[in-house]
């Protein structure tokens, strides 16, 4: 059998795996208390059923997401074939453009709605290898929207970016970094992860290593935004381009940002220990040169854009129920984790809806964000332009950290919605409410797009998921791919978002707008009694990342 072969059926088998617990809604497996995080073992909240459900359309909810999901051969087309999706560029558009495909094959409506303008970038290939003392290929990322090197290698000296206190200093500094490449950043003394430290090394090494850290990290700390203007006056200068890394606590892995300061001359991530081998070479006076190749274009300013999928309510078309995720990413790699398995989520549970359910109470819409890495700006100006959204929103359900299966939710600013999401919850197989803890009311926030309706006093709820180490191992990092997707996960998410969405469409009453009092989350000292949203950023003008 071809290689081929073996692999496709492999893949099959991983998408739509379905465990026997999952064949029949009911009371779940009690759970084995192996892992305290992933199996909860306080009693069971009084909503967790302790029989099957009865209404007939959680039932068939529960089939169609369960044994019929389309969850991971979604994920698979989008972060294997279409990639990364940053906010502006060509990419992007491609994305929105099978976005807009996919759902049409659903039989469901969708639409692009443009919310302002954005620097595109389009990413060519990208090479760096250290030429002296030795001959070795780095491992390199460039960041987004970096300059190029115009389809030449181009060498240079490696040196230290002086770590300069004031603007005389570095204007003294820079006749210096003519056809150099310039590190930027300190490095890290260990590329061991924190756990071997923590197991293996002498209590006094720790010690020592983490103060000689702290010292190395606050000398380097911020060292190109000391001046605003430190890419283009180093590009001016004559730097060939400027490296940096940003380790993420594990082996190989490193988070990867960009920014259109970038754009002046080639700026690449360097992986932790190739960073850390320059930079010694260059403080010890050892002669490091290195070449680079960059592609990329710069595009200039274009339209940017949300995806809004909707399924129009058969007797209350102007109260609505809004799945959220933000579908924008940064490249480190195809962004799958952030936010991809909170896009396919979304995606996935109307698919199930429309299936099993599609002329529901309240008009059901998905909100696919553009511009939330960048400060929330595709939701932002959504419900910015969307007040008859927010007059009439029974509930946004907004999902948007990681992989893992739901395990909490709240009301959000109204307390007196929890108990509904209790109700809802109440009506669910146990299989998917059992592993929930509903914690009590919080604040507006500003991670998430869920903040871009709460900041308007509307009711939005965030899905919180199981950590997975999302924090260090996939967000925003070089190893964010399908294979960190957990399919059975996303398959439960689906299936249980379906649910909320299907029984908020059909309550009979409306959700609470009672807001908590004071709302949590100020400053140290203030108080916040009213919910007020910044303006979103409609072009990247004032974006100063």
């Amino acid at each position: 059998m071809r290689t081929s072969t073996v692999f496709g059926l492999l893949f099959a088998a991983f998408a739509s795996v379905t465990t026997a617990a999952s064949a029949q809604p009911g009371r779940g497996p009690s759970p084995v208390a192996k892992n305290m995080q992933a199996l909860p073992v306080d009693p069971a909240p009084s909503y967790v059923r302790k029989d099957a459900p009865t209404d007939p359309i959680i039932l068939k909810l529960w089939e169609e997401g369960m044994q019929r999901s389309h969850a991971g051969s979604l994920a698979q087309a989008l972060l294997d074939s279409v990639g990364p999706r940053l906010t502006g560029s060509p990419n992007m558009n491609r994305a929105q453009d099978w976005l807009l495909a996919t759902y049409k094959q659903f039989g469901v409506s969708a639409r692009k709605e443009q919310y302002g303008t954005w620097n595109s970038w389009k990413r060519g290939a990208a090479f760096a290898q250290l030429t002296a003392p030795r001959v070795k290929a780095l491992e390199i990322n460039m960041l987004s929207w970096s300059g190029n090197t115009a389809g030449k290698w181009t060498e240079g000296d490696v040196v230290i970016v002086k770590p300069y206190q004031s603007p005389e200093e570095f204007a003294a500094w820079l006749p210096s970094v003519k056809g150099k490449i310039l590190l930027a950043s300190a490095p890290r003394l260990t590329c061991r992860p924190a756990s071997q430290m923590a197991e293996f090394a002498m209590p006094s090494t720790q010690a020592s290593l983490d103060s000689m850290q702290r010292d190395l990290s606050a000398t380097y700390q911020g060292v190109t935004q000391r001046v605003p203007t430190f890419y283009r006056d180093v590009k001016a200068a004559g730097a060939v381009a400027v490296f940096e890394s940003n380790y993420s606590q594990y082996p190989g892995v490193n988070k990867i940002f960009g920014s259109p300061r970038n754009a002046a001359l080639p700026t690449f991530d360097v992986g932790c220990e190739d960073y850390g081998m320059l930079f010694r070479l260059a403080q010890n006076k050892q002669g490091p040169k290195v070449r680079v190749m960059a592609e990329s274009e710069a595009l200039g300013d274009k339209p940017v854009f949300n995806v809004i999928a909707e399924i129009k309510g058969a007797t209350k078309p102007d109260e609505y129920v809004a799945l959220s995720a933000h579908f924008d990413s940064w490249e480190g790699h195809s962004g799958a984790t952030d936010n991809a398995t909170g896009s396919i989520t979304m995606m996935e549970a109307l698919r199930i809806l429309h299936a099993v359910y599609p002329k529901p109470s309240r008009t059901i819409l998905v909100g696919h964000w553009s511009g939330e890495e960048q400060g929330l700006n595709g939701s932002g100006s959504f419900t910015a332009d969307h007040p008859e959204v927010i007059k009439g929103l029974q509930f946004a359900f907004n999902q948007d950290n990681g992989t893992g299966r739901v395990v909490s939710t709240g009301p959000g600013l109204h307390p007196e919605n929890g108990p509904r999401l209790a109700q809802y919850m109440g009506q669910m197989p146990s299989q998917l409410t059992q592993y929930i803890r509903l914690s009590g009311p919080s604040g507006i926030g500003s991670g998430s797009d869920d903040a871009s309706f709460r900041c308007w006093g509307a009711p939005a709820v965030g899905l919180g998921a199981l950590n997975w180490d999302y924090s260090n191992s996939t967000w925003h990092t070089n190893r964010d791919a399908f294979d960190k997707i957990i399919v059975d996960d996303l398959k439960h998410n689906a299936t249980l978002t379906a649910m909320f969405v299907y029984l908020a469409s059909e309550d009979a009453e409306k959700s609470s707008r009672v807001l908590v009092d004071p709302i949590p989350g100020g400053r140290p000292g203030q108080v916040i009694t009213v919910p007020s949203c910044a303006k979103p950023q409609r072009d990247a003008t004032q974006y100063r990342r």
